[in-house]
């Protein structure tokens, strides 16, 4: 089994930043940098959203357009880390925050489609208050 730890939720203000962690363990023949990671977020009453990705080389990142210049996605595979600094952050990104280990091994193409993603975490609440 894998499992996977969110950490680094809060209650913010407008205009704060915020850097969410995300640390992986279990089933060591699964080699956590040969994965692509993912966060998602789900708002109250709202469907789950993709926030973006991260390839299991780290050199791609895609995000959503909503994240774009606000968010930042890294990794650190000697932690079996992934991290997602959130700056400028605006109430309508309240909500709980999951991140995600690929399915696939090695994937090519990154993908925002939530059924790609195999693990999830518990997820961590984020709230931006105005």
């Amino acid at each position: 089994q894998v499992q996977l730890v969110e950490s680094g939720g809060g209650l913010v203000q407008a205009g704060d930043s915020l850097r969410l962690s995300c640390t992986v363990s279990g089933r060591t023949e699964r080699t956590f940098s040969n994965y692509a990671m993912a966060w998602f977020r789900q708002a109250p009453g709202k469907e789950r959203e993709f926030v973006g990705a991260i390839d299991w080389g780290g050199g791609e990142k895609i995000y959503q357009d909503s994240a774009k210049g606000r968010f930042t996605i890294s990794r650190d595979d000697t932690r079996k880390t992934v991290y997602l600094q959130m700056n400028s952050l605006k109430p309508e990104d309240t909500a709980v925050y999951y991140c995600a280990s690929d399915r696939s091994l090695w994937r090519r193409a990154l993908s925002p489609n939530g059924d790609e993603y195999e693990y999830w975490g518990q997820g961590t609440q984020v709230t931006v208050s105005s």
